[in-house]
């Protein structure tokens, strides 16, 4: 169920609805658009009884949701959602593309901070690492763990760049939210519920990469996971499926993109790196993402790709990033969005 709020309801009738949710013995999620104030519904087994909370001041109407994913979907908000970081103006969603970037894994400190310098110059404003390596072989590179956060602080703090890393459990979870701006759950996660709830409650920014085999239903439903639990600070992630192709790591699925915009306000990013697994591939689907209306790309970037101890083949050199940066800058005009190419530097959600 949707409460809509008349445009001009005060703070306090808001509450007051809010309060007569939770009395209700349900959960209330407000979500403040530009015209207007939504309250979702969650809790609830079948159809709330309206006639009360239509009577309650401020009002507009109640009406059912049908799809599953309700606070995700834009019949709860229409405008898209933005996810801001305070002391700076980066941010994921809006007109100006996110750009993330870094190394698959974070190796030692020499190599994050080279990696770093390199895609700050070229324009990020956000800095991917992985702290904590979930692999196909136990034997295979895992990661640094937490020595790797706090190499990630550091280059916060000297390049002014948002860090984002992939938690793998809800130890990890807690350490990760301490430690970065941006939690990801990965692709093996992504239905992992127990880690998504718990990430809805740490109330920090959300990114949730695509499921190997997922539909859009489903992923979706991975997000409302996070946002019944009262964080709608929620980015997604398109990183490939996997199909009978046998020509690139992943099948990177770019239609699920204008998909996810037409029933859902969350912002989504695009993983060309994950999503075709050849660095010869990387910089077309860069280009095909932005112009298919992605909020941004999310990019493995390594400065010795061919030493590196995990995603050599997939990671691309910072002369190869800076020619993509040049290449989207060129087609975000077209599909009306801006590229910003200096350094941000310093969460909420609209």
């Amino acid at each position: 169920m949707l409460v809509v709020m008349k445009a001009q309801a005060t703070p306090e009738e808001i509450q007051v609805v809010c309060d007569y949710i939770e009395h209700l013995g349900f959960r209330a999620h407000p979500l403040p658009g530009a015209q207007r104030t939504a309250i979702g519904i969650t809790g609830n087994q079948g159809e709330v009884e309206r006639g009360n909370l239509e009577e309650l001041p401020g009002v507009a109407e109640v009406i059912r949701v049908s799809k599953p994913y309700k606070l995700a979907s834009r019949d709860v908000k229409q405008e898209d959602t933005i996810v801001r970081f305070q002391g700076t103006d980066a941010a994921i969603g809006g007109h100006e593309l996110a750009i993330i970037a870094g190394p698959c894994s974070i190796e030692s400190r020499e190599q994050a901070f080279a990696i770093a310098e390199q895609v700050a110059a070229g324009g990020a404003q956000f800095f991917r690492g992985g702290a904590y390596k979930p692999r196909t072989s136990p034997y295979a590179f895992q990661g640094l763990g937490l020595d790797a956060l706090k190499i990630m602080a550091e280059i916060r703090d000297k390049f002014g760049l948002r860090i984002v890393t992939e938690a793998l459990d809800n130890d990890t979870l807690e350490l990760v939210a301490e430690w970065a701006d941006v939690m990801q759950i990965g692709a093996r996660n992504m239905q992992n519920f127990s880690l998504l709830k718990q990430a809805g409650r740490l109330r920090k920014p959300v990114l949730i990469k695509r499921g190997l085999s997922a539909t859009l239903e489903e992923f979706l439903m991975a997000a409302e996971y996070v946002m019944s639990e009262g964080n709608y600070q929620v980015i997604l992630c398109e990183r490939g499926v996997r199909t009978f192709s046998d020509h690139a790591r992943n099948t990177l699925d770019l239609s699920v993109v204008p998909a996810i915009k037409r029933v859902s306000h969350l912002p989504i990013l695009v993983d060309p790196s994950h999503g075709t697994g050849r660095r010869d591939s990387v910089l077309p689907m860069a280009r095909a993402a932005v112009a298919c209306g992605a909020d941004g790309i999310i990019v493995e970037v390594h400065h010795q790709p061919e030493n590196a101890l995990s995603d050599g083949p997939q990671s691309i050199y910072p002369a190869q990033f800076e020619k993509m940066m040049g290449e989207i800058e060129k087609i975000a005009p077209v599909v009306g969005r801006t590229l910003p190419r200096g350094i941000h530097v310093g969460v909420s959600a609209e």
